[in-house]
């Protein structure tokens, strides 16, 4: 059978629409924030905890978990991290 529906990937339109970085950035913060939750879930933490263990402000925790924020630091998620007695690991797919 033959697939009619033949076409470019999602991935190429958004590049050719130069959407593809930004989608990618996005979609990486929401996997921090839903893994950060995930660890706070684990450890019974909860975010005022969380932010105290971190030396930072409530306000400054909401922004780690803003997906729409994405000018997250290194050096803030290895915060977050150590806070939850992780380690932060980055790798290059």
């Amino acid at each position: 059978m033959i697939n009619k529906h033949k076409g470019s990937t999602f991935d190429s339109f958004l590049l050719e629409e130069n959407l593809l970085e930004e989608a990618d950035v996005t979609a990486i913060k929401r996997v921090i924030a839903y893994q950060l939750e995930q660890a706070m879930k684990k450890s019974h933490i909860s975010k005022s905890e969380l932010a105290i263990r971190m030396h930072t402000s409530r306000s400054a925790l909401e922004r780690l978990f803003d997906p729409s924020n994405t000018s997250i630091t290194l050096h803030t998620l290895i915060k977050a991290a150590h806070a939850l007695g992780k380690k932060l690991h980055v790798s290059f797919a």
